[in-house]
Parts: C-alpha cells; sequence; structure tokens
C-alpha cells in the first residue's frame, strides 16, 4: 500500500473520481433557490478564495518569489472553498452533514493529488508519510573500515583496478543522519546518504563524494523520493561493478519555507555549512576521497544555484557541479531585497560572491559543470541558458542539455539521470 503509485497508475485515477463525486454531492440540489444562490455563491467565493490566496503568496508574502503558485493549485483552492460553502449552505439531518464533512475532505484530497500531479513531488504514498525508504539502514560507525581499501591510480580511473568481490551487495543503502553546522552555527535539517554496493563490501572501493540539494521548498528527501535518487544510483553502479559517487543530500535552507540563497547572511551562514562543516563531516565519519576538488556538487532550483555558487566561490573546495533548473544570480526575489536581507545594502559584497558577476572577472579552467533547463520553464530556462553561456566565457567545461518538462520533477529527475553519466567520468570513476 504505501508504494502505490501517486504519478500515475490507477491510484490517481481513483483520486480525480473521488473529487468529481464528492463535489457533484456537494453541488446537488432540488430547490430553485440552492441553484440561483447556493452554487452561484459559492462558485463566487471560491474564486475569490483562489484570489486571495494569489495574492497573500505571490504578492505579499512571497515565499517562493521565482515560482507563482501554478493554475492547478489555485483551482484547487477554489473549488475547495467552494465545497465548503456547499457544504455549510446545506440543511439536512446529521447523516447528511456527516457525508458533506466527507465530500469536503474529498474535494481535498482530489486538488491536493492535483497539485502532486503537477510538481510530481509524492511519487507514492511512503513519500507522503515518510516512511523508511527501500534499503534504510541505522548509521553506524561500521560505514569507515579503514582495512583494504581500493584507491584509483594517479591519472587512471578506479575501474581499472577495482574488482567487484563476490559477497557485494547488489543496491546501496540509503541512511539519515544529523550533519551538525560546528563552524557555521547553521541549523539544518537531517541529511540523507546513499551508500553504493561498492561501499558495502570488503574490500571497499574508495569512491567520491556527490553532494545534493533540493529547492525551495524542499527538504534533503525529496531526491530520494520525486528525484528516485537511490533507483538511479543503483542502476549506475549495476552497470559499473558497484561503483557509484557516494551522495549526500544535504540540506541549504534551514526551513522549507526559508530561502538563505546559499550564502553568509542573517538567514544563515549556509555557505560556510556546505563548504566547512558538510565536507569535515563527510571526511570524518565516511570513508571516501578525502580531495574534495574531486566531489561534486548539484542541485535543482535554488538548489542548483547553490550547487553553482559552491563551484564559484569556492573552487578550492567544489570543482564540478550540476545545476538543475537554478538561477542565474542570487536572489531571494526583490533585487533591493536581496541587497538589503542578505548583503546589508552593499552592492560591492553582492558582487563578490554573486556567480555570473565572479566569472565575468575571473576564469575556471579547472571546473566543469552540467547545466539542464526545461524547455516549457519559462522562468528557469533562459538563467540556465545564461548559466552555460557565462560558464564557457569563464573557461569551465560546461554540458548544456535541454529537456522536455517545465519547472517539474519530469525536468529535474531525467536531468540527474543524465548527469550521473558525465559525473562518473569526471570524477574518475570510469574512463
Amino acid at each position: 500500500m504505501l508504494d502505490w503509485p501517486l504519478i500515475d497508475g490507477w491510484p490517481r485515477i481513483i483520486l480525480v473520481v473521488i473529487g468529481v463525486v464528492s463535489l457533484f454531492f456537494l453541488a446537488y440540489g432540488t430547490t430553485r433557490r440552492w441553484w440561483t444562490v447556493w452554487v452561484p455563491v459559492a462558485g463566487v467565493c471560491g474564486i475569490v478564495g483562489a484570489g486571495v490566496v494569489k495574492l497573500v503568496v505571490d504578492v505579499l508574502w512571497q515565499p517562493f518569489p521565482e515560482d507563482p503558485l501554478p493554475p492547478v493549485a489555485l483551482a484547487a483552492v477554489g473549488l475547495l472553498v467552494a465545497a465548503v460553502v456547499l457544504a455549510i449552505a446545506k440543511r439536512a439531518g446529521l447523516p447528511r452533514r456527516l457525508l458533506a464533512v466527507m465530500a469536503v475532505a474529498g474535494v481535498a484530497v482530489s486538488g491536493a493529488a492535483a497539485v502532486n500531479q503537477y510538481y510530481e513531488q509524492y511519487p507514492t504514498l511512503r513519500a507522503v508519510v515518510g516512511a523508511d525508504l527501500d534499503n534504510q539502514v541505522d548509521f553506524g560507525h561500521d560505514f569507515v573500515s579503514p582495512d583494504k581499501l581500493v584507491s584509483a591510480p594517479d591519472g587512471a580511473a578506479l575501474s581499472t583496478v577495482w574488482t567487484a568481490p563476490p559477497d557485494m551487495p547488489g543496491v546501496g543503502s540509503v541512511t539519515e543522519v544529523a550533519i551538525p553546522g560546528k563552524e557555521s552555527g547553521f541549523a539544518a535539517r537531517n541529511a540523507w546518504i546513499y551508500l553504493p554496493p561498492a561501499y558495502l563490501t570488503t574490500p571497499r572501493a574508495e569512491l567520491p563524494v556527490l553532494i545534493m540539494m533540493a529547492g525551495q521548498p524542499g527538504t534533503p528527501r525529496d531526491w530520494f523520493d520525486g528525484g528516485k535518487l537511490a533507483v538511479v544510483m543503483d542502476s549506475y553502479a549495476a552497470a559499473h561493478q558497484g561503483l557509484a559517487p557516494v551522495v549526500v543530500a544535504v540540506d541549504n535552507l534551514g526551513d522549507s519555507r526559508s530561502n538563505p540563497a546559499c550564502v553568509d547572511s542573517p538567514r544563515g551562514n549556509v555557505f560556510r555549512y556546505l563548504t566547512v562543516d558538510v565536507p569535515n563531516w563527510i571526511k570524518q565519519n565516511l570513508q571516501v576521497v578525502q580531495d574534495t576538488t574531486k566531489w561534486a556538487a548539484g542541485g535543482l532550483s535554488s538548489g542548483g544555484t547553490c550547487a553553482l555558487i559552491l563551484a564559484v566561490d569556492a573552487p578550492d573546495v567544489y570543482r564540478t557541479f550540476v545545476s538543475i533548473s537554478g538561477e542565474d544570480a542570487i536572489t531571494i526575489g526583490d533585487p533591493a531585497k536581496t541587497l538589503n536581507e542578505l548583503f546589508g545594502g552593499s552592492q560591492a559584497a553582492f558582487d563578490a560572491v554573486d556567480p555570473l558577476t565572479v566569472m565575468k572577472s575571473k576564469s575556471f579552467p579547472n571546473t566543469a559543470g552540467f547545466v539542464v533547463g526545461g524547455e516549457d520553464d519559462k522562468t528557469y530556462l533562459t538563467q540556465a541558458q545564461a548559466v552555460a553561456a557565462a560558464g564557457k566565457a569563464a573557461g569551465m567545461a560546461i554540458d548544456y542539455v535541454e529537456l522536455p518538462g517545465g519547472h517539474e520533477w519530469r525536468v529535474w529527475g531525467a536531468g540527474f539521470e543524465l548527469a550521473i553519466p558525465w559525473l562518473g567520468t569526471r570524477l574518475g570513476l570510469v574512463q
């Protein structure tokens, strides 16, 4: 049951039917007054409710300044408001009122499913309720075992000296763990880690690390739910004798409603957390390649922007990045707000770390990036194109891909899957 698909398959159809039947039950009446007064009133209330939500979220609050609410979300809100009005207007006995309440719940669930269908955020019930992932284990000290480590020789790929042991697991493991902000003070949510089969055996392969970040709103686990990260990595590992990067999905936000923009500011020292605390913790708690310049940082939307910022502003830590539907500038929406809230109103402080501004005066011949844009992404496609062009102009080795879809998991998941073989070569796993 937990693995029922919510994006496609028969459960999706059932959820649509529930919404339609519930709304029909609420809208049905037998009097002239019902059809001439209450149904129109409910419709008007629904339109007004959707408008108010858009005003509050997209104009006044702006928790997601670059991502206005999509029409499907506004429609879901409008229909829910209309359903509530109709339920209140029904004059009936207790049993029918209870049915009306259940119908309102049906409209709400169906609307939420439609929004999820748009974003493809929660592919299964397991993702919705946050149940354990497949092959999830508790984090333990046995993740570090210094004996019998196979490392890549200088100038050659790890695959040239690695032979998978007969008892190596067929799939990797997933674990959740806190990575504290000892130096930065940043209050991060738990990270999620994927350990490939070649890490879970003896001898163990010394593997590179891929740091992944979600968009806003989002959590580190999103990559394992919406992005099916473990499935993608297991597939790659199966084709390469268990070899794959160790993936650490970290928190670059602190809270789903927050957007610290991957810099050190009054909103949190995110940059220091990702360039100091996270690498230090990984080196101390996982047996991986110690040279972080042979690691990579990646992400989607604001997480993709963060990966670009790390590669440009900390090239001594990260020299490889994956930006999927990322922005081309540091922003929390309004330029003046960005400058004042993150940089104390200093344009010079902004220019010193804004990636495309920095790339105009510095070259990065040792840096490589994999940049992905969605063909129907009206907000972020041109920004992805700008990032790719700026990277090439600054001497970076850039691979640029456009995929069908908008600002959604259809692009993010496919982009991540395309990036893995590129990363395998770039990080020295295979030739």
